[in-house]
């Protein structure tokens, strides 16, 4: 007799048993999309407790994420709430997209935003967009409580400017 060749997979279809490359790979996926869904939904709410641990007052808090998007909504207590919620999940890792859906209690004046590079710091923001390095405590104070020290800001941060009264 000798060796002979077969078709390894062949067998699963025709007696039933074990499981064919497809098969084994279409459960892998579906285990990985499985687990992927379960840690996105984890961070969703690290998120919302984050958010609520921050005292930012946001009815009906909701975030989601689907692969590099945060979906975010509820009520708003002010604009700058809004803001700093947003802030919130999007200067987490492995967020690149915040989809804001809040709405806003009471409105004010939306702020800017400004991305931190690497060499700024909080003086030489408040001169790039009030004309005084001096203002610093402002864009300070409107990025509390996310910021701690006014020296520990990073590159890829993004930061709240408001208006100035």
């Amino acid at each position: 007799m000798g060796l002979f060749s077969f078709i390894k997979n062949a067998g699963a279809k025709v007696f039933g048993i074990g499981k064919t490359d497809a098969e084994e790979a279409a459960e892998a996926a579906a285990a990985a999309a499985e687990l992927k869904a379960k840690a996105a939904a984890s961070a969703a709410r690290k998120l919302e407790e984050t958010i609520s641990d921050l005292d930012l007052q946001v009815e009906g808090l909701c975030v989601n994420i689907e692969n590099d998007v945060a979906t975010i909504s509820g009520l708003a207590y002010d604009q700058a709430t809004r803001e700093k919620a947003i802030l919130v999940v999007g200067n987490s890792n492995g967020i690149a997209t915040v989809d804001d859906r809040m709405t806003v209690e009471h409105v004010e004046p939306e702020a800017q935003f400004h991305t931190v590079v690497s060499g700024d710091t909080l003086g030489k923001i408040a001169k790039k967009f009030y004309g005084d390095a001096m203002k610093y405590p402002v864009v300070f104070e409107a990025n509390k409580p996310m910021l701690e020290h006014p020296d520990k800001i990073y590159p890829g941060q993004v930061l709240r400017i408001p208006a100035l009264d």
